[in-house]
Formats: structure tokens, sequence, C-alpha cells
């Protein structure tokens, strides 16, 4: 087991060198002088100049990389290139938004899908369980966005039961919180939901094919109960690693919702820095996204070895 984890924590910090040296090479190669951009078109060369000094652009590339990466590594994002201002507070109460925000969609994603997904599979022959999937194959092909959209249009927009949009720190106002995060969360949420309920529908149906299930069945517990003490178990180990990735992918995701219900969180402050070319910020924002996801995904591996003891032990 400790081999096992050693391996994955070094996969981890590999992947995360390779990341971060992707990230800073695209930032190199897109067009455009960042000095310039921040001086305006009608700068001159001797402040364009003085200006990519005072940012150490004019310094190797090598040279660059390597206080970036520093600075990542102490906390030390640098200065926007735009506003002169510090990175790393920005990004920390940006990062705290979209957090909120994801792990409430993927609550939301959680309730809905394991019931529904485990109805669909004990319901799969009959016109019930067809009807389930069915709506769980619709929600699969709309886009988190749409639903936003139409959750604003319908529940605030004409019914005004939630606002359409804004944020509230959670320390201010707990109940505008909760009133403001509904309809993000169940953008993102619902969407999720279907693509998790498929899953979850596969891996019961897998399960209730194995001989220990069919055992469990002939001593005359019923297929619901025998599921739940024999069965759900080995089933979450394929849902946990579909569970991981959306995780991931409800991260990224968020840019766009936050956008459509006006949230301050990483996504606004991401599309924000690509509107004005503040390419520091664009690139530190990128590698805290790629972190995130890299620390979701050995997370995951890290649950497999809770879940599944054959991989404590080596053994399949």
């Amino acid at each position: 087991m400790l081999l096992g984890l050693l391996r994955r924590v070094g996969t981890f910090l590999v992947s995360l060198l390779v990341s971060s040296v992707l990230v800073f090479g695209f930032m190199v190669l897109l067009p455009g002088d960042p000095a310039r951009v921040a001086l305006g078109t009608n700068a001159t060369e001797e402040a364009v100049t003085a200006l990519r000094h005072e940012l150490g652009l004019d310094r190797p590339l090598v040279v660059q990389y390597a206080e970036w990466l520093r600075g990542l590594v102490t906390g030390d994002l640098g200065r926007s290139y735009v506003s002169r201002a510090d990175i790393a507070p920005q990004v920390a109460d940006r990062l705290q938004v979209s957090m909120l925000l994801v792990l409430a969609a993927m609550v939301v994603a959680v309730v809905v899908a394991l019931p529904l997904g485990t109805l669909t599979a004990l319901h799969h022959r009959r016109p019930a369980g067809v009807v389930l999937a069915a709506l769980s194959q619709v929600g699969v092909a709309v886009p988190a966005f749409l639903v936003g959209v139409l959750l604003i249009s319908h529940v605030s927009v004409q019914l005004r039961w939630l606002p359409a949009n804004g944020w509230t720190p959670p320390a201010r106002d707990p109940v505008m919180f909760v009133r403001q995060l509904i309809l993000p969360a169940l953008s993102l949420g619902i969407v999720q939901a279907a693509v998790l309920a498929r899953y979850v529908r596969s891996a019961i149906l897998d399960v209730l094919h194995e001989d220990y299930l069919r055992t469990a069945r002939a001593k005359g517990l019923r297929p619901g109960p025998a599921l739940v003490r024999h069965g759900l178990r080995n089933a979450s180990v394929p849902v946990m690693t579909v569970l991981g990735l959306q995780l991931a992918t409800t991260l990224i995701g968020a840019v766009v919702v936050e956008r459509v219900f006006v949230i301050p969180g990483l996504g606004s402050l991401l599309l924000d820095s690509v509107g004005t070319r503040d390419l520091v910020v664009v690139q530190d924002v990128v590698m805290v996204l790629v972190v995130a996801v890299l620390l979701i995904n050995l997370l995951v591996d890290l649950l497999y070895l809770v879940l599944d003891p054959r991989l404590r032990t080596g053994t399949r």
C-alpha cells in the first residue's frame, strides 16, 4: 500500500511539473506584448522597453519560468500587468467562491444521481426504468449554461422565487447567500447528475449479475436490501472514478455559469483577464485550475485504496 501511495504522489508531482511547463509555454507563444497592451497603443518604445524591464519580460525564458515556478510554490503569484495589484489575494478570494459553487453543484448531482441511477438499474426492464433512462439521456445533452438561462427565465423572472444573479458572502448574509447559490448550483448540478446517473445505473447493473449478490438473493434477501448490504461498496469504485472526473469538469464548467449568474469566481477572473490580455493573471488562474484537477485525481486514487481492499494488498 505504501509503495502504491508513493507512486501516486510521484505521478502527481511529475504531472504538476509537466503542466507548469506547458502552461508557461502556451502563454509565451501567444501573440502580443503584455507591456504594450498595459501601456496602450500610443506608448513610446522607450516606455514599453522600461515596462518590459520592470516586469522582467526581457529576461531569458528559463529565468522567467524558474521565477514563476518559485512563486507558485511559495504562494507569490506576482502582480497584474494591467492593475499592478497582487494576484494571489485575488485568486484566493475568487477560488473560495468557485469552490462553494462547485461543491454545492456536486451535492445536487450526487443527491439526484444516486437514487435515480439505482432505481433505473433496478427497474431497467420496466417502463419506469426506461423513462428514467430517457430523462437522464436528455439531461446529458443539455449544456449547463442553457439550464441556467431557463432557470433564470422561469424561477427568477416569471415566478420571482429566487434572485436571478449576484453573490453575497455567507458571512455577510447567510440567507441571501443560499438564495443566490440555489440556481447556479442547480444549473451545474442537474447536468452532472444526468451524466452520473447513467454511470451509477451501469455500475449497479454489473453488480446485480455478480455471484455474491445471487447468493444473497438465494438466502432470502430482496433485491434492494441485498444491493445495499453487499453491492453498493463494489459499485462505488467505478462511480468514484466518474465522480472525480465530474468534479474536475464542474470546476471548469463553472467558468461559463459564473458569467451567466454574475458570480465573482475564478472563471469570471479568467474571462476578464483574457479580455484585457492580462496574461500573467491568465497564466496563474489556468495553473490553479490545473492543480485543482490534478489534486482531485490524486484524491480519487487515494479513495480507491480505501474502497477496494485488493489495491491495498496488491491482489486482484
